[in-house]
C-alpha cells in the first residue's frame, strides 16, 4: 500500500495514491533503466529504484507537476548512485564470455561492452542525454552540476565512447 510509505502528515487520499501511481508508471521503466546501465547491474538498479522512490514519497516537497517530479526522481537516483560508487559497492558482476562462432551480428558494435569501460559519470551523462533526451539544463539538475560543465563534460564523455566503439577496440 502506498499510504504507508508517505510521510507522516502527508494527506493519504486515493487521489494522492492515484497521483503518485500515474507517477510511478510513467518514470519507473526510464529511472530503472538508467540505474541499470550506470551501475552495470540490474539487481543494484533493483534496489536503487525502491529507494529512490522511498527518499520521494519522505520528503517534504512542494507540489511539483510531473515534469518536476520526474526530473527529482533522477536527482535522487544520481545521489543514491554516487554513494554507492563512494563507498565501493559498486563493482559490476563479470559477465561469461559467450561462446561459439562468429555471426555477422556478432560483429556489430557492442554498446554494452564499451559502457562497460566508462566511468559511471560517463555513463550517467550519456544515458540522460541520448537514452532520456534530457536537455543539459534538465542533466544539470538530475546530476547536480553545473549547466556549463555539463557540455564539456557530455563531450568528453562522447569522445570516450567513440573511441572505444572503434570496430578494431571492440573484443569478442
Amino acid at each position: 500500500m502506498i499510504a504507508a510509505w508517505i510521510a507522516p502528515g502527508r494527506e493519504q487520499t486515493a487521489a494522492g495514491e492515484e497521483g503518485f501511481r500515474r507517477l510511478y508508471e510513467a518514470t519507473s521503466r526510464p529511472l530503472w533503466g538508467y540505474l541499470q546501465h550506470a551501475s552495470g547491474r540490474p539487481d543494484v538498479a533493483d534496489d536503487l529504484l525502491q529507494e529512490t522512490y522511498c527518499k520521494f514519497l519522505l520528503r517534504e516537497t512542494p507540489a511539483m507537476d510531473e515534469a518536476e517530479s520526474r526530473s527529482y526522481l533522477f536527482r535522487i537516483a544520481t545521489n543514491l548512485l554516487h554513494n554507492r560508487f563512494r563507498s565501493r559497492d559498486d563493482a559490476a558482476l563479470e559477465e561469461p564470455a559467450e561462446c561459439g562462432t562468429q555471426t555477422d551480428e556478432d560483429a556489430r558494435l557492442d554498446v554494452r561492452a564499451a559502457m562497460r569501460h566508462l566511468k559511471p559519470r560517463e555513463r550517467e551523462l550519456l544515458w540522460l542525454a541520448y537514452v532520456e533526451g534530457m536537455s543539459h539544463a534538465e542533466i544539470a539538475t538530475a546530476t547536480g552540476l553545473g549547466a556549463m560543465s555539463i557540455r564539456i563534460l557530455l563531450y568528453r564523455a562522447r569522445q570516450k565512447a567513440s573511441q572505444l566503439l572503434r570496430p578494431e577496440r571492440i573484443k569478442s
